[in-house]
């Protein structure tokens, strides 16, 4: 009987306590851990129903093909559901980086493009990166499997562990990467539907993140739309203004019949440089503090040569180019129109007959053209698509 009265004692006494706290302190709480948010259903990433216009090539022309035949998936990684949920949650967590600030989707901001509106991109520690954040959209169709605008990665499961380790990005170690990762409840479930088992290590992390990267496959935009109506992507597409027809025929013509030879570099109709994917557009007459591909292979050809991106979604990826310079899509389209420099190894689509670089002396309509035409190829499915968002939201 003693026993109860003390304990009533006692009872009484932490309740008088907590009454005289005042009301925050009686109700603060430590905040819970960031809940994942996953459909019981996963999200479809690995059937990516195709448009004709991606498996079948009518372009003519060096580098044409159809893009599917670029496509840079490995045998021994395959795009599955499970793989590329787990990528997905991987390339939005924050707590992989040094101070829990940055995540993969930080530089690759999925409403513009899965690229960054910073001229350079924000480390964790508020660093700079060294060249503009670029697209990831269609990274699957690059059939050179190279990656970063130099190169340096000799394939996307590479590529996609770097951020991680870069001093200025994300500041971690691969060992550290694997610990963090391991303390999360969540991910061994996840890993364990992707690959069978719970284990945690690079290899698999490697591959999931792959895997959600190339399912951000560019196949709703408006130009996606018109030309399955139509037979050859020159045609007038009948859901185009006249502006955007004449930009587009602008886009695909060489310059020997009128048009700015565009397709030259962003070829295939998934609009990526898919083999030779890599150029110098005459940004600068000489190379000097960013020797580009020549940085990553040791090739006189390469010097001042950069990655050629897809231009699906180009209008949400400002600024443009490897070093951010240009603000907008007109002053891309002016530098090739009239500020092409001779540098070593300009590219040879951007040559004139004499050797020097085209001048294509549009008018300012056409400009105009050309600039609607590229905003076409906005997919703004991509854009607002749930399962390529944030799933800790």
């Amino acid at each position: 009987m003693k026993n109860v009265k003390l304990s009533l004692i006692y009872t009484l006494l932490i309740l008088f306590l907590l009454a005289s706290c005042n009301k925050d302190e009686a109700i603060q709480v430590s905040p819970p851990e960031n809940e994942l948010n996953l459909p019981e259903t996963l999200y479809d990433y690995a059937t990516i129903t195709l448009p004709g216009h991606l498996t079948n090539n009518v372009l003519l022309g060096p580098g044409q093909n159809a893009a599917s035949d670029n496509d840079n998936t490995p045998a021994a990684n395959p795009t599955t559901n499970e793989g590329a949920t787990l990528g997905r949650v991987l390339f939005y967590d924050k707590k992989l980086s040094a101070n829990g600030a940055i995540s993969c989707a930080s530089c690759h901001n999925q409403e513009r493009g899965f690229s960054d509106n910073a001229t350079l991109s924000s480390g964790f520690e508020g660093g700079l990166t060294r060249r503009h954040s670029m697209s990831l959209i269609n990274a699957r169709w690059y059939g050179r499997g190279r990656f970063f605008w130099d190169e340096r990665a000799a394939t996307l499961e590479s590529q996609v562990l770097m951020p991680f380790q870069d001093p200025v990005e994300m500041g971690m170690t691969l060992d550290e990467v694997i610990s963090t990762v391991q303390a999360q409840s969540y991910y061994p479930p996840l890993f364990e539907d992707a690959f069978g088992t719970s284990e945690i290590n690079s290899g698999r992390i490697a591959q999931a993140l792959a895997q959600f990267v190339r399912s951000i496959v560019s196949v709703n935009s408006k130009y996606d739309e018109g030309r399955q109506q139509v037979n050859i992507p020159t045609n007038d597409f009948p859901n185009f203004t006249e502006s955007e027809n004449n930009g587009k025929r602008l886009f695909f013509l060489p310059v020997n019949l009128g048009g700015g030879g565009c397709i030259g570099c962003h070829s295939t109709e998934a609009f990526i440089n898919p083999d030779n994917g890599t150029t110098n557009n005459g940004l600068d007459a000489s190379s000097t503090d960013d020797l580009g591909v020549f940085e990553a292979i040791n090739n006189p050809a390469f010097l001042g040569t950069f990655k050629v991106p897809s231009l699906k979604s180009i209008a949400l990826t400002a600024p443009y180019m490897h070093d951010g310079r240009f603000n907008t899509l007109e002053e891309v389209i002016e530098h090739y129109n009239s500020g092409i420099q001779n540098h070593p190894n300009l590219g040879d689509a951007l040559k004139g007959g004499n050797g020097q670089p085209v001048q294509l002396n549009l008018t300012e309509q056409e400009k105009t053209d050309l600039v609607n035409f590229l905003k076409t190829l906005t997919d703004e499915n991509i854009s607002n698509d749930v399962k390529f968002s944030d799933p800790f939201k």
